[in-house]
């Protein structure tokens, strides 16, 4: 070709058997290629809309030649978010019950939602990388009180275009425009509706030209695998927002179900969160020149990473494995039955509960033993009601045995909650995860509490207060605006004093403790 022009981004790709011609060392005839054949020379990197977590768009350019994996790990880079194993790409799911539309209005749909950019990938071309997250040392980029940045936009953005105009976008939430916008978008009805939207996974084995991904085309990036390794608010601003967004999402678009104390406790936090987001991005405005001392970062840091951890909790943990010992209910559900919870003295030792008739008989052989490795934990709690139930699935040579287990109050069920979860995944009470995870379901339990002598609020606090983008529609059919508003904010004095990276993590905290979290449906069909 006569033409100057820098040909290193081009390879040949064969459409006909869908794939990429990149061992440059082998001969076309080694790929099986006739005479016949149709090659096209085209870029490896092009275009791609990107919907990112909190709904919003953007346009990378993506090598279209490496795996799924490989480019959703350097999107995450350029977006300076750790652990990118985490996430994966989503094609848009449609819609059944709305017509179809032309192409033009669901461009100018999405354009309304779009930021600035592109953004250029590592490998691209113009490569950066983020000083805060890659560099060999390791310094904080956020503040851990608020998620602010703490050096200047363009050294946590590089010189991105996102960085121009619209600093910190993706470290900062955007609440719910209004309404329209939430209605227009697509809400799973039924849960073969749910498990259509998981067959738009890309397989991250195979490239995006591969799976006939196109350039210009729209895709979602989204949090795949339900388990979130070392959230550290000094350098996951960004991935904490966005996490928060996708569980935000989650629960106004009613893909997780949860009661109504709870969906009034993540409007309360929501509230608490826009007002909050709304404050940092003034504050940040009139600090940007903020310096970080290094040593009481690192001191800060090191106290987040061990969290809080004593050196005597951890030599007891080595020493000895702590059990729970106390009066339980149980009760075994069968069909036709009329029999209510038995109360036991039930003994957790390692990933065992042992049930006896009373104390004085803890000494000889269990009434019923039960091993939970391995088993499905619920939770069933009402706090108006003061019901605390533990719904467990454990396994048998049968099939599934179904044990409900009712405590007393909230401390007792957050001892035995806590030890049930971290017995299902063959872990003891001696585990340092113990203490924490015993604290959240308290704190889960704590924000949902109704405040019996509400405090008087001005009457012009309640107009920034919009039920319709806080609440998801089931609820809003329920009751009228006025009387959600009052819940929201009689639920938001339980949150006031938190700060944002604290309110956002406790979001996230609480979506995890919903019975249906970490759950994937998907259509299987039987052979035979």
């Amino acid at each position: 070709l006569d033409v100057k022009k820098d040909w290193s981004d081009h390879a040949l790709w064969w459409e006909k058997k869908k794939t990429w011609l990149l061992k440059t060392h082998w001969t076309l005839d080694k790929y099986g290629i006739q005479a016949d054949a149709k090659l096209q020379f085209t870029p490896q990197h092009k275009l791609l809309r990107l919907q990112l977590p909190n709904m919003k768009y953007v346009k990378v350019k993506v090598n279209f030649s490496d795996r799924v994996f490989k480019a959703v790990s350097d999107i995450c880079k350029t977006f300076n978010i750790r652990h990118p194993e985490e996430l994966s790409l989503l094609r848009k799911p449609r819609d059944p019950s709305k017509k179809k539309k032309k192409k033009l209005d669901d461009q100018c749909e999405d354009d309304a939602f779009e930021l600035e950019g592109p953004l250029i990938t590592p490998g691209s071309g113009n490569i950066y990388s983020s000083p805060g997250l890659y560099s060999k040392t390791m310094t904080p980029t956020y503040d851990a009180h608020d998620g602010s940045p703490l050096s200047p936009t363009s050294a946590w953005f590089g010189d991105s275009a996102l960085s121009e105009g619209n600093p910190g976008i993706l470290a900062v939430s955007q609440p719910v425009t209004s309404p329209e916008s939430l209605a227009k978008m697509y809400k799973p009805q039924a849960l073969l509706d749910k498990a259509k939207i998981n067959q738009g996974w890309l397989d991250s084995s195979r490239s995006l030209m591969e799976q006939e991904v196109k350039e210009n085309e729209a895709l979602l990036l989204r949090f795949k695998y339900y388990s979130f390794f070392d959230l550290n608010p000094k350098y996951d601003a960004i991935r904490i927002n966005q996490l928060y967004e996708q569980s935000k999402w989650a629960i106004l678009l009613e893909e997780i179900e949860c009661t109504e104390e709870e969906m009034m406790m993540f409007a309360a936090l929501q509230y608490h969160i826009n007002k909050l987001s709304i404050m940092s991005s003034e504050n940040h405005l009139n600090n940007s020149d903020k310096e970080v001392d290094e040593v009481d970062a690192a001191l800060s840091d090191l106290e987040i990473t061990l969290e809080g951890g004593k050196t005597s909790t951890i030599l007891g943990d080595i020493t000895s494995i702590p059990e729970l010992a106390d009066y339980i209910k149980v009760f075994k559900p069968k069909k036709l039955t009329l029999k209510g919870y038995k109360p036991y003295w039930c003994t957790f030792k390692d990933t065992s509960i042992s049930c006896y008739k009373s104390k004085e008989e803890s000494n000889g052989t269990p009434a019923h033993q039960m091993n939970l490795r391995g088993c499905e934990v619920t939770p069933d709690v009402n706090i108006s009601g003061q019901k605390f139930n533990i719904k467990l699935l454990i396994p048998v040579a049968e099939g599934m045995n179904e044990i409900w287990l009712r405590c007393d109050n909230e401390t007792q069920y957050a001892n035995w909650m806590a030890a049930c979860r971290l017995a299902s995944k063959g872990k003891t009470m001696a585990d340092s995860s113990y203490g924490m995870e015993v604290q959240n379901i308290l704190s889960f339990l704590k924000m949902q509490h109704l405040n019996p002598d509400p405090q008087l609020i001005p009457e012009q606090i309640n107009t920034d207060i919009n039920p319709e983008c806080l609440v998801s529609p089931r609820y809003l059919k329920k009751y009228k605006n006025k009387q959600i508003t009052a819940r929201i904010l009689e639920a938001h004095q339980n949150v006031a004093q938190m700060s944002l990276i604290e309110a956002k993590m406790r979001f996230i905290q609480a979506w995890q403790s919903l019975p249906e979290f970490g759950i994937t449906h998907f259509i299987a069909r039987s052979v035979g």
